[in-house]
């Protein structure tokens, strides 16, 4: 599918929620678990593994996902999660990760109390199942990014433009900072890059890897955006085939 814009991509989901009934709370579930599948397909083939542990992989039936991974040596995740939708995403992709037994921590960047509906109800889906939740503090936070495998940017969506804001702008510094992990993943677009127009804010996440949600991004592919996005996946929301055509 060619690559779309910011407004677009809000029509999808509008027209997704109002004229076919699918609520919003699937379609986060829906990405989430889609870019979790992405995400861990991507490691199998991007990660140092040992020869023995890629023959158990390989054997694996490829429709499943949780039998597929099983046989992964458990690898280490911290999320970064906003208080909007792109938030929400990352606590379901915290949510699958935790039942495939990875070792999974969020770190809150927002009030727990101001978050977006869907966001709080995967928020709360996450505390119930234990999964360690950080609120952002940057003498705390530091250490224990230093010792996770792969770190993941669910800060800010599609939506922003402009300058990134305080915390937001510490913690993408911090995320930047860290020389620790393998992999360092963008859900749905790096935060801090104006998917539209390509262009990155004083503030923004440099990504290995960027999972985005129903197509690539218009401003991905152009050379201002390059350093940041890294290669880039696309998982599907389950919007309506007919849905998608019509664009």
């Amino acid at each position: 599918m060619k690559a779309l814009t910011r407004e677009q991509i809000r029509e999808i989901d509008r027209r997704a929620i109002e004229e076919y009934g699918i609520p919003g709370i699937i379609l986060m579930e829906n990405a989430g678990r889609n870019a979790t599948r992405l995400l861990l397909d991507y490691l199998k083939t991007h990660s140092p593994t040992p020869h023995s542990e890629l023959g158990a992989q390989n054997s694996a039936p490829s429709s499943d996902v949780a039998a597929r991974f099983s046989s992964l040596s458990p690898q280490s995740f911290m999320i970064f999660c906003g208080g909007g939708n792109n938030g929400g995403d990352g606590f379901v992709i915290a949510r699958h990760l935790h039942n495939l037994r990875h070792s999974v921590q969020v770190v809150l960047v927002a009030d727990p109390d101001r978050l977006a509906p869907d966001a709080r109800v995967n928020f709360l889906i996450a505390s119930r199942m234990k999964i360690p939740i950080h609120p952002f503090d940057e003498k705390s936070v530091e250490p224990l990014a230093h010792q996770t495998t792969v770190l993941i940017d669910a800060l800010l969506g599609t939506g922003f433009s402009g300058e990134v804001r305080p915390p937001l702008d510490h913690a993408i510094d911090l995320f930047n900072q860290v020389e620790g992990p393998q992999h360092k993943v963008a859900v749905d677009v790096p935060s801090g890059l104006d998917c539209d127009t390509g262009q990155p804010a004083t503030y923004t996440i440099r990504a290995d890897l960027t999972i985005t949600f129903v197509a690539s991004k218009i401003g991905f592919d152009l050379p201002s955006a390059k350093p940041f996005v890294g290669r880039v996946l696309v998982a599907d929301i389950g919007a309506p085939i007919e849905l998608l055509e019509s664009l």
